[in-house]
């Protein structure tokens, strides 16, 4: 599932590129270099080392929950014969270090047998570090929809961050943030299985608009054991929420010049769905009247809305 994202100058920007110069005098052993670590705090980024495997830990908050063994085993071949080319980014964390970036490549080196890792020591904030884990692994597209939601949300709620913000931190679109959070209010179940992949995000999103977890649950197992479309999953979505159309359907049958008409509206549903971004529903009424009605989920998205309309030409004849 490719995802094109401009994330290339995000690690440039939270990571400094300079580096302290390396002392030749001598080699200090791990524990004499956490130990000068203190005295460099005021810098940006130490020189990279050896450090033994032991001492160093994953992050609790890796945005990265996830790792298939297949792909670490294989990274655990290629680390065996060609070591670690990239050193882990770490933070100091009184005697042991903390992985920022490179965890995959960490639990690869322990499955290698490797005893010490080469990594550059940063000195960041608890923010930097959740920012900097979160684009390492959206450029490598290592996360799944619920984790970068999660990551997402965290960000917002634990560093007062605003879509805006964080929009300009990751280079994703507020649209396409709002959207990523609101699979949270799925239920756990239909969480697990887009998780996995048993399901895509446009099926996941259809069945936000269900408000019951047991009948999203229900329709995410017959996506799956049906192999429903994205599609096939709205119009199913639609009778659930509407089941008084189906009990018309069934008493008369269906006008084919009304079902081109209806076709017509959904068409035109979809492509105001595209354009603003978020779930528009036409309601038809006689004499070719009717409203539109645009959903927001959060005062960003409002705003998002507002600046969107704004910007729409003013004599649109």
């Amino acid at each position: 599932m490719a995802r094109k994202s401009g994330l290339g100058k995000g690690l440039d920007i939270l990571i400094p590129q300079s580096a302290m110069k390396n002392d030749n005098s001598e080699k200090k052993t791990e524990r004499e270099r956490i130990q000068n670590t203190d005295s460099n705090a005021d810098e940006k980024s130490a020189a990279d080392f050896e450090v033994k495997i032991s001492l160093v830990e994953p992050n609790k908050e890796q945005p990265r929950k996830n790792f298939e063994e297949d792909a670490l085993n294989e990274l655990a071949d290629s680390i065996k014969q060609h070591g670690i080319i990239q050193p882990l980014v770490v933070v100091k964390k009184d005697e042991h270090f903390e992985i920022v970036t490179g965890e995959r490549r960490w639990r690869a080196a322990k499955i290698a047998g490797l005893k010490t890792v080469p990594v550059i020591v940063k000195n960041l904030t608890e923010q930097q570090i959740m920012e900097l884990s979160l684009i390492e692994n959206l450029q490598r597209e290592d996360l799944n929809p619920i984790e970068e939601a999660m990551a997402y949300q965290k960000l917002m709620q634990e560093f007062n961050m605003t879509q805006e913000e964080l929009s300009r931190k990751v280079s994703k679109s507020r649209t396409a943030i709002a959207n990523t959070v609101r699979l949270l209010k799925l239920d756990e179940g239909v969480k697990e299985l887009l998780s996995k992949g048993k399901i895509t995000n446009g099926h996941a999103r259809s069945l936000l608009a269900l408000e019951n977890p047991d009948e999203q649950y229900d329709i995410a197992m017959r996506i799956v054991e049906e192999g429903l479309s994205v599609r096939e999953t709205e119009e199913l979505v639609r009778q659930m929420k509407e089941p008084h159309i189906l009990d018309e359907e069934k008493k008369k049958e269906i006008d084919p010049l009304e079902e081109k008409i209806r076709l017509v509206y959904r068409n035109y549903e979809d492509i105001l769905k595209r354009v603003m971004g978020t779930k528009v529903s036409i309601k038809k009424k006689k004499d070719d009247k009717g409203k539109i009605e645009i959903e927001y989920y959060s005062m960003d998205e409002l705003e998002r809305l507002l600046e969107l309309l704004q910007k729409l030409p003013g004599d649109m004849e």
